[in-house]
Formats: C-alpha cells, structure tokens, sequence
C-alpha cells in the first residue's frame, strides 16, 4: 500500500520520482498533493546485529525525504529559507509504525508529502515501500520558525506563505459539466 492508495487518491500527473495525486473532491474543487519518492539502498551500516534496520535509520532518512520533497517541488531548503526570512523547519513530533523488517540490500521506496496543513506547522507522511510492500510508515509535524522578535536565541513560530503551501498541495477548480 502506498501514499496515494492508503488515502484513496488518483494519480493526475506522474514521472519516476514525482507525482500529483488527486486526495478529495469537494464543493467543485479537487484537493491536490505532490508526492515525491526516493530509492534507498539499506547498506550494512544501516542495521542492526539482527540484521534488519536499526530504527532510528529510518528517521534519517525521514529528514532526506522531507528535504528531497521540497526540492523536488522547487523550494530547495537553504534559499527558501533565505527568501522567507525565517530560520528553519524545525520537527516537533515524530511517529513511526513498523509493518515489515527490512535487511542489508533491500531497495526501498519511500513517498512522501504533506498530508496536513495548520496556520504554521504541517505533517508530512512518510511510506516505505519494500518490493512494492509497505514495510513501514510516519509522520513528521514541523512548525514554520523565525527568529523570536524580542527574546535573543529563541524560535517563534510564523504564519505558512501561501506560496509554499501551493507548491506543495493545492485546489483546482474542476471544469463545470455540461448538460
């Protein structure tokens, strides 16, 4: 089961790496979201003596997915950093469920998106594919973050830009039916 089919979704466009899914239909409009995949190789680095992945890898790796999925939808990291005027993206949660056990020389698929949108934080879900197979599974919430106006070394968090929400998820229109 992968992102798209775990939320019911339809492929609109797709290449190897990219893809815009349609997730809900409503009050005319499609709700739309760009999902992005990555190949990784687990090495022998990556495991445990039991020779499965060592769990935190697989938050490592989360962290890769996040930053190749606004890449991917042209908002590298360090410059949209820079254009926005704020500090970071720093995570304050993350869960994962493990399905199945992954081993040295597996390739895994891993999707991601946004999957929630608030007023300055948002979630990003995390599949890992195994041979087309969901081995595992998670979901980061970040939060917008400027430099706290008054208070020296802190964080506080800011409103989204629309921008960057379009980017990574928006609304088209539908075409109207014609009788």
């Amino acid at each position: 089961m992968n992102l798209r089919t775990s939320l019911g979704a339809t492929v609109v466009s797709e290449t190897q790496d990219t893809e815009v899914v349609v997730i809900a239909r409503f009050l005319g409009a499609e709700l739309i979201m760009f999902v992005n995949r990555i190949r990784i190789r687990v090495e022998f680095g990556d495991c445990d003596p039991a020779e499965i992945v060592f769990y935190a890898n697989y938050f490592r790796w989360f962290d890769h997915c996040t930053s190749a999925l606004f890449r991917a939808a042209g908002l590298p990291l360090g410059e949209l950093f820079k254009s926005y005027g704020v500090v970071g993206i720093p995570l304050v949660e993350a869960r994962a469920r493990f399905i199945i056990p992954s081993t040295y020389g597996d390739e895994l698929v891993a999707e991601s998106g946004v999957t929630e949108w608030k007023k300055s934080s948002f979630v990003i879900s995390h599949k890992f594919l195994r041979d087309g197979v969901l081995a595992m599974e998670g979901w980061e919430t970040h939060v917008w973050a400027a430099a706290h106006p008054t208070v020296a070394h802190r964080l506080k968090s800011v409103p989204l830009p629309r921008d960057v929400i379009r980017r990574l998820s928006a609304t088209k229109k539908r075409k109207p039916r014609r009788a």
